[in-house]
């Protein structure tokens, strides 16, 4: 049995246009696309791994009026997102009505391994302010003294 679902999709982001493949795993997502500038010149194919921990959330949403679908992936990281193509903080994949079950199938596996991993995941750490609280408590009590 295959361990990934393959999803080939598009996307546009101003100018530049996307065309590649999504693979989809209990681990997490591949991309492998190439962008063009207004659909001429190439910036060659890029690939990027995305781990489960590093995502929010994926969703799927059928085209209004078509085949079609789209796939959102939101990740944990803005800084992360910033690396790859996105539309207004996500990662939108059109993809054709041949591939939307696929795509759909992807998405729901994804999305349950998703939510085990955050059940299962360590608690995050404590905010950098709360590790000195008390030595700034102490300071202050030290000063009215």
């Amino acid at each position: 049995m295959q361990a990934f679902i393959s999803v080939p999709f598009k996307s546009e982001h101003g100018i530049t246009q996307v065309h590649g493949l999504a693979k989809f795993s209990s681990a997490g997502i591949v991309l492998e696309y190439e962008s063009k500038i207004i659909g001429l010149i190439s910036t060659g194919l890029k690939d990027a791994n995305i781990p489960v921990e590093e995502l929010l959330d994926v969703k799927f949403k059928k085209s209004f009026g078509k085949k079609g679908g789209k796939v959102e992936i939101r990740l944990k990281s803005f800084r992360r997102l910033a690396e790859l193509p996105n539309q207004q903080g996500k990662i939108v994949l059109k993809v054709d009505g041949d591939d939307r079950d696929r795509a759909r199938e992807a998405v729901d596996r994804l999305a349950k391994d998703i939510a085990e991993f955050t059940v299962n995941a360590p608690p995050p750490h404590p905010p950098l302010e709360s590790i000195f609280e008390d030595d700034t408590a102490d300071l202050g009590q030290k000063h009215e003294q």
